[in-house]
């Protein structure tokens, strides 16, 4: 290792160690709270994990709703779960970036939508790049599925993504549920 580098090294761990975690805190992620770390994490990094069965699994799990928001999503297994957990009556609404549901023909937007699922675009960002499912966010079941994982067949089989599962955080499946309702509340309902 290089001196500079070497030194530099040396006064960032200093620094951390002396930095209350409040410095870390961002204004934006439940409006500046720090969340206790509760329940379990499960995680998958593809193209050598099966990130999307993890996900599929996920989706079976729910028991009353599900609450999508997709930048790019053109998974055959993901939206055919989706669709199972509309019809055993699961409550589905599913948010979508605007420019990616128009940019492909392969895209599942319109399917969720044609099969019952409230399906709103999100126009208002140069990208509605979420790629977060919350399922039951207010029961002790509570799931919260994020990462970097599109809900893509290229981002399993292609891509270097990551997926975490995230369960039995009330609080944290509270903020990314009021997170997708302040998404709800701009976006405008998807018209075939």
């Amino acid at each position: 290792m290089n001196k500079p580098f070497w030194r530099l090294s040396l006064f960032l761990a200093a620094w951390l160690a002396i930095t209350p975690a409040t410095a870390f805190q961002s204004p934006w992620l439940g409006k500046g709270k720090t969340l206790a770390a509760t329940g379990t994490v499960q995680l998958a990094f593809s193209p050598e994990d099966d990130a999307t069965g993890l996900i599929v699994r996920a989706i079976g799990e729910a028991r009353q709703q599900i609450l999508v928001q997709a930048f790019s999503f053109t998974s055959r297994d993901i939206a055919a779960a989706l669709l199972a957990a509309k019809r055993r009556g699961i409550d589905v609404r599913l948010i979508a970036d605007r420019e990616q549901m128009e940019k492909t023909d392969r895209g599942k937007v319109r399917e969720m939508a044609a099969g019952g699922i409230p399906t709103l675009i999100d126009a208002s960002h140069a990208a509605a790049h979420n790629k977060v499912m919350v399922i039951d966010a207010r029961t002790p079941g509570a799931t919260v599925v994020t990462g970097s994982f599109n809900f893509t067949y290229a981002a399993q089989t292609k891509n270097a993504e990551n997926v975490l599962i995230l369960r039995g955080n009330l609080p944290l499946a509270d903020a990314y549920r009021a997170n997708w309702r302040h998404h709800r509340d701009h976006a405008f309902p998807y018209r075939p």
